[in-house]
């Protein structure tokens, strides 16, 4: 699969990767959406327009899988985002109506220690009161400002909501 540009999409499971893709894509089932967190376990490939790939990485957090699969999966990840010259970008998702977790502060400070270009995406932000959406978004800022120096975009996948400017971002490092 080395050669075309790609694109990675990392998060907790059940932050909204598929309907993330989806809403990219417009493309309502291309990736499978599910209720039920770790559905995806492996490294799933999606071809956009032949110029690029689209890979949604497993999720992490509170998936119900052991722990040997769940250390299969982070050496799987890992070994991707460490590894990979065709990766030009992580888009990193988090829910917009929780504050970041251990392991989405982890992420992030790993992506900017290993100098991998990452768009923060807050997910599911339809979800919240108009009224509380800016506070949680300044939450989120400022619980992982210690971490360096990131974008922050607001997402909803039902509204379309932050769709142009992941795009806008996607196509900026792939010209890179």
């Amino acid at each position: 699969m080395e050669g075309l540009p790609e694109i990675a999409f990392a998060g907790r499971s059940n932050v909204g990767k598929s309907s993330l893709l989806n809403r990219l894509l417009n493309r309502r089932h291309l990736a499978g959406t599910s209720k039920t967190p770790g559905k995806t376990r492996t490294l799933n490939y999606y071809r956009v327009n032949g110029s690029l790939h689209f890979v949604d990485l497993p999720g992490y957090g509170y998936a119900k899988r052991g722990q040997r699969e769940r250390r299969q999966w982070a050496e799987l990840i890992n070994g991707y985002l460490g590894t990979r010259t065709s990766l030009r970008g992580i888009v990193h998702l988090m829910d917009a109506r929780h504050d970041p977790t251990a392991r989405d502060m982890q992420l992030a400070a790993w992506l900017i220690q290993f100098g991998r270009p990452f768009l923060l995406v807050a997910t599911k932000v339809d979800k919240l009161p108009g009224s509380r959406r800016k506070s949680r978004l300044d939450r989120t800022r400022d619980l992982l400002s210690g971490v360096g120096e990131y974008d922050l975009v607001p997402f909803s996948a039902v509204s379309g909501l932050g769709r142009h400017a992941v795009w806008r971002w996607i196509q900026d490092v792939v010209e890179d």
